[in-house]
């Protein structure tokens, strides 16, 4: 039984590869996204993952490229956009308590579909691409080998 996967190129190139095993799923992801070739589609939100993998997730699964603008601010290019990142500092007051957030996240567009949007209509609206928060466990077949043992010698 072979398995395809549909992925989208940098320029809206759609290809499919094809594999044997669920095994070599990830290790394909890691392949064409070095590339920047993508899968699937933004979901609502963007996704969430936990907020120990902010530093050591596998960008190349997504097809996203890590880099530094001229600001000095760390971004993601994902799909031809850019994602800039943010962190979110704890909150607890009396009246709400929030969690640290590292999100990914760019200025929405009016091009944007209306369910990626977040913020107040009228206002200052955000697409998220990705957000890591909460205590969850870390998911090691998201990991980037080589990050988690910079992260672990740093």
């Amino acid at each position: 039984m072979s398995i395809q996967i549909h992925l989208v190129g940098p320029l809206g190139t759609s290809i499919s590869v094809e594999v044997q095993e669920e095994r070599e799923i990830f290790p394909a992801l890691r392949k064409y996204g070095k590339s920047g070739w993508s899968s699937g589609e933004l979901p609502p939100g963007g996704v969430s993952l936990p907020l120990a993998m902010a530093d050591i997730f596998d960008w190349n699964l997504i097809g996203a490229r890590p880099y530094t603008n001229a600001e000095g601010e760390a971004c993601v290019m994902y799909r031809g956009q850019s994602y800039k990142r943010r962190e979110l500092d704890e909150v607890d007051t009396k009246k709400i308590k929030l969690p640290k957030i590292v999100k990914y996240s760019r200025g929405a567009r009016p091009t944007d579909l209306p369910h990626l949007k977040e913020g107040e209509e009228g206002g200052v609206q955000y697409v998220t691409l990705i957000s890591f928060r909460g205590g969850g466990k870390v998911l090691d077949a998201y990991v980037d080998p080589a990050k988690l043992a910079q992260h672990q010698a740093g």
